[in-house]
């Protein structure tokens, strides 16, 4: 369902994405790991069409997000780590607004904002304006119109920043329920225990290069043989990779 493929993104001698590949299937949760400024948002930006690619190509479904833009987006969401919303508009006009770009007919669209305002707990909020709303509740309207389409991919950067612990549970619950139904997740986060939690696997980026991907059994093997949780096991590969770098680089 995504295919990456030799993808690499650099800025001058900065490689912040390189040669990365991966392939995720569909129904599955995919979490993304890393640290700070090890790639993962640019991977996403580029997954998206935001930033292009210095190299490399990604499939959503098969279409290309250079080649066949409009194809790859109107089956696929995007939640980004900070909700960009007109807060001059209400929750339900935004949903409106979302809708209508992503052509969904009248019928459809007024029973798919109705459902998601309910489930993300947002419908006696839906005629106030956006600007009125808490971090949170900006992030879980993000969600609605993220959904409104019911795209077949879900790319998610970091969406339980500043939400409460019923709002990120919330946020759990729907995306393993999704993944259920068949839709493919690619989940970014800092969270190691919310990667553990719902993930089926787990690919872990550090300075714009895979280091390890799998289960969590599969990463444990990589950790030779680590018993601790992700977070442990997290930290052991990351430093590993330090200390190659600085042996290679001596």
């Amino acid at each position: 369902m995504i295919q990456i493929k030799n993808l690499s993104k650099h800025y001058g001698k900065l490689a912040a994405v390189d040669n990365l590949n991966l392939e995720i299937a569909p129904g599955e949760i995919f979490g993304f790991l890393g640290p700070n400024g090890a790639g993962k948002t640019t991977t996403i930006r580029c997954m998206m069409g935001i930033l292009k690619a210095s190299s490399g190509q990604v499939l959503l479904d098969g279409h290309d997000v250079v080649g066949a833009a409009q194809k790859a987006k109107a089956i696929s969401g995007f939640i980004p780590d900070r909700p960009f919303i007109y807060e001059k508009l209400s929750g339900s006009e935004f949903l409106h607004f979302v809708g209508k770009l992503h052509r969904v007919d009248a019928a459809r669209l007024t029973r798919r904002i109705a459902e998601l305002l309910d489930h993300l707990e947002l419908t006696l909020w839906q005629d106030e304006l956006v600007e009125s709303y808490s971090h949170g509740m900006k992030q879980r309207l993000v969600v609605c119109g993220a959904l409104i389409h019911e795209p077949k991919i879900l790319i998610v950067d970091e969406p339980m920043v500043g939400m409460d612990p019923k709002g990120a549970r919330t946020l759990k619950d729907l995306f393993c329920a999704l993944a259920k139904n068949g839709t493919t997740v690619f989940l970014s986060t800092h969270s190691s225990s919310v990667a553990e939690e719902i993930c089926h696997r787990i690919g872990i980026i550090r300075k714009g290069r895979l280091i390890s991907c799998g289960t969590m059994a599969e990463i444990h093997r990589q950790a030779r043989g680590s018993n601790g949780n992700l977070e442990s096991v997290f930290l052991e590969l990351t430093h590993e990779a330090e200390t190659e770098n600085r042996v290679r680089d001596a």
